[in-house]
Order: structure tokens, then sequence, then C-alpha cells
């Protein structure tokens, strides 16, 4: 999930000529990033044969391609483990940094897979055999990229099989696209000056009112989510303005499956009052959060 900006203008700004040159370091530096080859880790945190499986596959199919520069598993593997959160799969964007710091990467991929034995209704029991591919920023920890593969089959290893050839044209894909996020982030404007929530206890507090929504709308599970019996937060922080109107957000707890979309959706179909201090509207940064979990649908008796 990235950074937004709402409403911004585009506007066009002269540059007096002895300027011009101030910008070549900063322009030289984006298409140095964006042409060098960027250095990926692959990880299986959950440690299971099917999922390290998966990122063995994946690694070996990226080792053969020029545009990025696959990190020694083992020396990945030991530095996630020394810092790895309580689930890797569900991280905060400081934690994120700090892994990738860690490693010594621009991105780390976090892999899980597994085989499944599904039923249905309308077909004879077959097989699932799937993989979700969790792409994460080490520069600021933001889950860049989710992305599942599935396939299915009468047999279990026929599954396998047929997942296991989707990893080199995802690889490919994967690598193509990393420049572009790349030069996506080192051209974010930085963050505006803005009041944040403070503590009850402090005298900012005083005559202090949070900002709420008119209606709150829940965000919905996704289907994703429940294939995969995902339980996770999502952390969002929103920039609203003294009139109510969200100018930016941010996930900085992110979960994947759709959820982080989901919680983005349901912030900004909603309509906000503004903080208020002394009866005066201004404008804050403060975090929603949202605890997902799968609820089991319910027969009829």
């Amino acid at each position: 999930m990235r950074e937004r900006l709402v409403g911004a203008k585009r506007q066009q700004v002269k540059i007096r000529p002895g300027l011009q040159f101030l910008f070549l370091p900063f322009a030289f530096c984006l298409f140095t990033f964006a042409a060098f080859p960027q250095r990926v880790a692959v990880l299986a945190p959950d440690k299971t044969d099917a999922s390290r499986e998966f990122a063995s596959n994946l690694q070996n199919a990226l080792n053969e391609i020029q545009k990025v520069s696959v990190q020694d598993s083992s020396l990945a593997i030991a530095a996630f483990n020394a810092t790895a959160p309580e689930d890797p799969y569900n991280m905060t964007k400081e934690q994120s940094k700090a892994i990738g710091a860690a490693i010594g990467c621009e991105y780390f991929i976090l892999v899980r897979s597994a085989t499944f034995r599904r039923s249905s209704s309308t077909r004879p029991e077959y097989y699932e055999a799937s993989a979700v591919a969790f792409v994460v920023s080490s520069r600021t920890g933001h889950l860049v990229q989710w992305t599942p593969l599935r396939s299915e089959a009468a047999k279990a290893d026929r599954a396998e099989k047929i997942l296991a050839a989707s990893i080199t044209p995802f690889a490919r894909k994967l690598a193509a696209g990393l420049p572009d996020i790349t030069k996506m982030e080192m051209t974010e404007p930085p963050l505006t000056d803005m009041e944040e929530a403070s503590d009850n206890a402090s005298p900012a507090a005083k005559n202090f009112h949070a900002p709420v929504p008119y209606r709150r709308i829940k965000p919905q599970y996704t289907t994703e989510a429940y294939l995969h019996d995902v339980a996770a937060t999502v952390d969002i922080v929103i920039d609203l303005n003294a009139a109510g109107e969200i100018l930016r957000t941010e996930i900085v707890r992110w979960a994947g499956y759709g959820l982080d979309e989901s919680a983005e959706k349901a912030v900004r179909s909603m309509n906000w009052r503004p903080a208020e201090r002394n009866g005066k509207p201004l404008p804050m940064r403060f975090l929603v959060r949202y605890n997902f979990k799968k609820i089991e649908k319910q027969e009829d008796n």
C-alpha cells in the first residue's frame, strides 16, 4: 500500500538557468537506483516444506534475471530470524524497515505456500496448490505488492507441478516492476507538518476533540483472506484537514490478501468531522486500526 495525495494540482515551475545544475545530482541518483540491480531476499517465515520449496524455486528464477541481485539465502535467513516479529506476515512498517536493514536489501519477499484438499457441490473433490508472495520495501517498510498464485488438479502432486511452473513468469514480472516502484518511492513528497494525537493526560488534550466519522463503515473481509483463514490487523494513518477532507492515507501495518485496500476503501467512504480544539477545527494526523478475523458462515437449520 502506498501513500497517496488527494486533490493535488500540477503546477508548472520555472527554474532559473543557474539552478538547473542543482537538479542534476538528484536526477542522476534516480537514474542510478532505477538502473542498478535491486538487491532482493526471498524468505519463508512459516518454515513449512511447501513454503521453503517455493521460496527456493523463486530465488533460482530471480537469479536468472539481470535486473535483480538475490541475497545469499543463509545470510538473509539468519538476519531475518534475528529481528523477525511474532507475525511476519502482518508487520508494521518500522518492523519491515528494521528487517530490510538487517538483511541489507532493497526488497524482501515473504512466501507462504500450502496444498489444500477442496470439496465442492458442483465438482468432484480436488486439490489446490497455492502460494502468496509479499513484496516488502526496505526503504519505506510498505507492502508494495502481494500476489496470490494457485493451481487446481485432481491430484495433489499435479496441482503442485502446475504451481511450480508459474514461478518463472511471476519472477520475471516481479523483477520488471521493481525499478518503477523504486523511482516512485524516491520521488514521493515529504510529509507535511501536522498535529498528531496527544496523550489524554497532557495539557494539549484539554478542550480537544479527536476526528470522528459521521457514519462508521466496516471494511470487508475479503475472499482471499477467507480462503487462507487470515486473522490480521491493519493500521492506517490518515491526514485530515480542517474541513474534514482526507489529504493522505498510509498503511503503517500491512496484511495483504486485499485487507489493506479494504481498510482504505472504508476510511475514504466515510465522511469525517475534523478535530477541534476550543471549538475551532484543525488539521490532524491520526491512526485507525482494523482487526480482521474469519467468521464461519452459519448454515440454516
